[in-house]
């Protein structure tokens, strides 16, 4: 997730009209120091990093029950984009995917 979210960060400040938040569903204590150690180690500046109780998500996210880390993409209020990944399963090649997904929100700015 470290890459990713570093990928993303790097890519909003390229292009301003990106926009980008990081929730976790989760309210543990550990998480959220977790979370103020990536912002400052990876100094992640452009994306939030935020916390849910909620551990399915907002419903209309439509979280995968499975899945460790969901990634959604919209423009509007049309998603363009979902992956989600169990435990363990995100690779750097997948980082590299979704990165490559963003021209599909990016169309007809």
């Amino acid at each position: 997730m470290t890459s990713l979210v570093k990928s993303l960060d790097s890519e909003i400040a390229k292009d301003k009209s990106l926009k980008c938040f990081v929730v976790l569903l989760d309210d543990e204590d550990e998480t959220a120091k977790q979370l103020k150690a990536l912002a400052k180690q990876g100094s992640i500046t452009q994306v939030p990093l935020t916390m849910s109780v909620n551990p399915g998500g907002p419903p209309q996210y439509k979280i995968h029950k499975d899945a460790d880390i969901t990634v959604l993409m919209w423009r509007g209020s049309s998603v363009k984009v979902n992956h989600a990944y169990k435990k363990g399963d995100m690779t750097e090649a997948d980082v590299k995917t979704i990165v490559a997904d963003l021209p599909k929100i990016l169309q007809n700015k």
